[in-house]
C-alpha cells in the first residue's frame, strides 16, 4: 500500500489553510491553522517526518480518522508534545537545543508524559525539516498546494 499523500492548501483568507489526506481512493479534509511560517499540521509532518515516529500525522497515514483529539498513546503524546516545543522554537527565535530538550522535558512532565529521549541532533535534524517546508510554502502561491509524503525527501 501506498503512502497517503498529504496536500496542504494555502487558502487566500481566513484564520486556517486545508490539509487534504488522500488515501485508499478516499479524501479527508483538516483545517490547519495559520500560526506564521508553515501551518501548524506541516508541524507534525516536520517531526515525525524526521524522528520516524507515529504522532499525529503518521496515526493518520496509517489509517485513523484526522480528529482534533484522538485516543491517548505514548509514542504520540511525545511527538504532540515535540511538536508544541518546535512549533514555540519557530516563533521564538530559536535557543539553543539543549534549552529545547530542557522544554520538551517541563512539558512532558507538566502533562504526565515519558519524554522520548530527544537529542541535539534530533532538534537539528527538525529545524533543517521546518526550514525546507518553509522554503516550500513560501514559494506555493495563495490558492496553491503543497503534496508530501513520508515515502518522498
Amino acid at each position: 500500500m501506498s503512502s497517503p499523500q498529504f496536500i496542504f492548501e494555502k487558502l487566500r483568507e481566513g484564520k486556517y489553510d486545508r490539509l487534504r489526506v488522500e488515501r485508499g481512493g478516499q479524501t479527508e479534509e483538516v483545517a490547519c491553522p495559520k500560526v506564521g511560517g508553515i501551518p501548524h499540521d506541516m508541524v507534525h509532518f516536520a517531526v515525525e517526518n524526521v524522528m520516524g515516529r507515529s504522532g499525529f500525522m503518521r496515526r493518520v497515514a496509517e489509517g485513523e480518522k484526522a480528529a482534533f483529539r484522538m485516543a491517548p498513546g505514548v509514542e504520540s503524546d511525545q511527538m504532540e508534545r515535540l511538536v508544541e516545543v518546535m512549533q514555540a522554537d519557530a516563533n521564538g527565535g530559536f535557543p539553543p537545543p539543549a534549552d529545547l530538550i530542557d522544554m520538551y522535558r517541563v512539558t512532558c512532565e507538566a502533562r504526565g508524559v515519558a519524554p522520548y529521549p530527544v537529542s541535539e541532533t534530533d532538534i537539528l535534524a527538525i529545524r533543517a525539516e521546518m526550514a525546507r517546508l518553509d522554503r516550500l510554502w513560501r514559494e506555493t502561491p495563495a490558492g496553491g498546494s503543497l503534496t508530501l509524503s513520508f515515502d518522498t525527501p
